[in-house]
């Protein structure tokens, strides 16, 4: 955003205050300066007026000149087509040094003397209006002949650009921008009068509209006789600043007061001024995409979206158009549609000003002083903007910035920046939104505001103080427990492994695994392969120990912890490994021929992972995965937690995979108290085996809790070490169970440990008929 001094002062009193310190403010109160350029024209740069123009005799594309510069009439050789007797220009007199390598002396050009230069706006260190020479006229103050250039302030100006944030559309304007020091100094903007120079006929005579109900665009249309319209040099060389310009008066003066005042301008020509043609019904309606378009015969343009440029058309009446739509619905809509745009959506992104009969006023007002006539009356089509309410705390407000600001210093700043506030109870503003600020949403928005005009350099410095809460939560416990199981499953050689949470709807199926609901299932999955959500973790860990093998490998164990989704949909978390092949590395004390891993081994290395467990073996077999005679169910604290089994031979084949066991838990099942420490007992222990004949069909579990319900302290550990049958014991068979007995207080003597043994027996004989081989 590019303002000037002397522009600004069109908006508001700066004179007692410096650029500089313009430039200070407008970085304190978010505005900041990207550059600062002051333009001063070079000395001895005089106001001459061509008095004659004569045709070189020797060269075709010079003139001899004749201009008045005050103290004498000098004869200049000027190269420019647009030079012209009459005209008041700028000229370099003789001594004159344009730049450190540009000194102006007398010449002679093909023979013909030449005191001086008749300058362009760029040989004046302004911005370029054309290939030719600068014409000048009171815009820029009286026209004084051989007056220096640098004694005009209007084109001496300072130029500030502003590097505006996306949120801020409302300082793209020269008002906006004004508002803002308005706020900060306390200064009020300068009110302008509106005197038009109206045409004698009215617009409805001439234009008819007809806006569809759907439409989502503010516009105000006016209809313009500019035959008598020329734009002044001053706001020819503002629009060169802002790099607008198109040597259209009409185009320039839109682009002008588009900067000035930040409503939305377009005008359409006509080339008919009595009918006005194709434009005497003008249609506002929806395309395809959603967008408002402009329709004559033909699109004329699409609104706040892309303008077509202006084409120069002589004793012809203008349309133009002041529009307005809100920002967030059009750059949304943009995005939706990947729609292409014009130079003017920037603005309309971002916010344009909403107020557009205040704009396209401004506008009429402003070239009406320059020979425009302005037909009476006006077709408009003006949505009623609600204004939004925002109720603020000053407490809250003063919490967040860490200072007590005055309640009374709140309400000033909030009314100065554009705000209705309104005092509550309790400290409470009901203030009202200006509808130019689109980025004002909450309190912290209101805080800001205040801060701005404030000065965050005036807000003191104050230690920060943190105070912690509780985070330990039920996320941070599961993550806990998760590291202990990482760990624990590394030590005891698994590795982790992370896998999609996709999978092969048809692989599940083909195993007997649940599947996801096909209402609830993957509409658009990423590729054949992976087109459903897993309801099992363990047929990517098989699949993954299988392209292990495939390399060439001898053993593959893994572990994931993981989400698997059911078949409503609905996540869980698992614990899920697999361990296949061998059970350790080849090495000399194997021969080099290690054993592959077994039930019992796997078992351990998944208890030592997860913790203690109970097994019992499975009543009914869920899936083609599980073996059906090793498998167990998984109890933790009396609660099913998963199954523990041998992948079925046929599987394993089909994968190409040795002997393989897998696993899969429920997280939420598995313990992570703490570990309690008890003292031990530093006196011998005693092992003693237990042989007994029991029904095949009886599960060791029976005997297990038998056993543990005798509470005898004597015994600390039990384990079934051996399984014996033959055809003598017909449907029963031999199990030997090994205890390790201790006595906390003694060493335990013979009588001690018959006595306890004796107790299992009499349990076992009395509870399920077990007795000794």
């Amino acid at each position: 955003m590019i303002i000037t001094r002397k522009w600004l002062e069109e908006f508001i009193d700066i004179s007692k205050i410096s650029t500089e310190d313009i430039c200070t403010t407008l970085n304190a109160i978010g505005l900041e300066v990207d550059s600062l350029e002051k333009i001063r024209i070079a000395p001895k740069v005089v106001v001459g007026k061509v008095l004659e123009k004569q045709k070189h005799p020797d060269a075709d594309k010079l003139n001899i000149c004749q201009v008045d510069i005050g103290s004498e009439t000098v004869q200049i050789v000027c190269g420019a087509k647009n030079v012209d007797a009459g005209q008041y220009v700028p000229v370099a007199t003789v001594g004159c040094k344009l730049s450190d390598d540009f000194k102006i002396k007398k010449a002679k050009l093909r023979g013909v003397e030449s005191n001086g230069m008749i300058c362009s706006s760029t040989e004046l260190g302004l911005a370029k209006l054309n290939n030719g020479i600068l014409e000048l006229d009171d815009s820029i103050g009286k026209l004084e002949i051989g007056k220096e250039l640098n004694e005009y302030p209007l084109i001496n100006d300072d130029i500030i650009e502003i590097e505006l944030t996306a949120n801020r559309g409302d300082c793209l304007s020269i008002n906006g921008v004004a508002r803002e020091l308005s706020a900060f100094y306390n200064l009020p903007i300068i009110k302008k009068e509106k005197i038009l120079d109206n045409n004698e006929l009215g617009i409805g005579q001439f234009l008819e509209v007809e806006c569809q109900s759907n439409v989502n665009s503010s516009l105000i249309f006016k209809a313009i006789d500019f035959n008598d319209f020329k734009l002044p040099v001053l706001y020819k060389i503002r629009v060169g600043i802002i790099d607008k310009f198109e040597e259209n008066d009409i185009s320039d003066a839109i682009s002008y007061s588009t900067h000035c005042h930040g409503v939305i301008l377009n005008a359409y020509a006509n080339k008919d001024a009595d009918k006005l043609n194709d434009l005497s019904v003008i249609h506002v309606k929806k395309d395809k995409d959603g967008f408002d378009n402009v329709y004559g015969k033909d699109l004329l343009s699409t609104v706040c979206i892309e303008h077509k440029k202006l084409e120069d058309s002589n004793d012809c009446t203008y349309i133009v158009e002041a529009s307005y739509i809100n920002p967030e619905k059009l750059s949304k809509k943009v995005f939706e549609t990947k729609r292409k745009t014009g130079e003017i959506y920037y603005r309309t992104s971002r916010g344009s000003e909403p107020n557009i009969k205040e704009g396209i006023d401004s506008f009429t007002t402003f070239i009406s002083k320059f020979g425009a006539k302005i037909y009476n009356g006006a077709e408009a089509f003006v949505e009623d903007i609600q204004p939004k309410y925002l109720d603020i705390n000053t407490d809250k407000i003063n919490a967040i910035i860490g200072q007590e600001i005055p309640k009374a210093e709140i309400e000033n700043i909030l009314t100065s920046l554009g705000f209705e506030a309104k005092e509550g109870l309790n400290n409470v503003f009901s203030i009202q939104i200006p509808l130019h600020r689109h980025d004002i949403k909450n309190m912290h928005d209101v805080t800001e505001e205040i801060v701005r005009i404030v000065g965050i350099d005036n807000i003191k410095a104050k230690p920060l103080a943190i105070e912690e809460v509780n985070r330990f939560n039920q996320t941070a416990i599961d993550l806990i427990k998760k590291n202990k199981i990482r760990r624990k499953a590394i030590e005891n050689g698994f590795y982790e492994t992370l896998t999609y949470v996709f999978s092969n709807r048809e692989n599940l199926q083909q195993y007997g695994f649940k599947v996801v609901k096909e209402e609830l299932d993957i509409l658009n999955p990423i590729v054949n392969e992976l087109n459903t959500l897993r309801t099992t973790m363990l047929l990517n860990l098989v699949e993954a120990c299988s392209n292990n093998f495939k390399q060439g490998v001898r053993k593959a164990s893994f572990y994931e912890i993981g989400k698997i989704i059911n078949e409503n949909r609905e996540e869980s978390t698992k614990v899920a490994f697999i361990y296949s092949g061998a059970k350790e590395q080849e090495s000399f004390t194997n021969a080099g021929k290690p054993e592959n891993i077994d039930f019992f081994d796997f078992a351990k290395r998944v208890l030592n992972s997860i913790g203690k467990f109970d097994l019992i073996p499975m009543e009914n077999i869920e899936n083609k995965f599980i073996h059906p005679y090793q498998n167990a169910q998984i109890i933790i604290d009396g609660k099913v937690a998963g199954y523990i089994c041998k992948l079925h031979p046929s599987v394993a084949n089909e994968f190409d995979l040795p002997d393989t066991f897998i696993s899969e838990i429920d997280f939420d099942t598995i313990n992570d108290e703490l570990i309690k420490v008890h003292s031990t007992s530093k006196f011998q222990i005693s092992r003693k085996d237990l042989s007994i004949i029991a029904p095949k069909d009886m599960p060791f579990s029976k005997i297990k809790n038998a056993i543990k319900s005798i509470n005898d302290n004597n015994i600390k550990q039990f384990n079934l070490i051996d399984i014996y049958s033959d055809d003598k014991l017909e449907d029963k068979e031999s199990l030997t169970i090994r205890f390790i007995l201790q006595n906390d207080e003694k060493t335990l003597e013979e009588d001690d440990i018959t006595a306890t043994m004796n107790k299992i027996l009499d349990k076992l004989d009395s509870e399920l008929n077990i007795k000794l081989r």
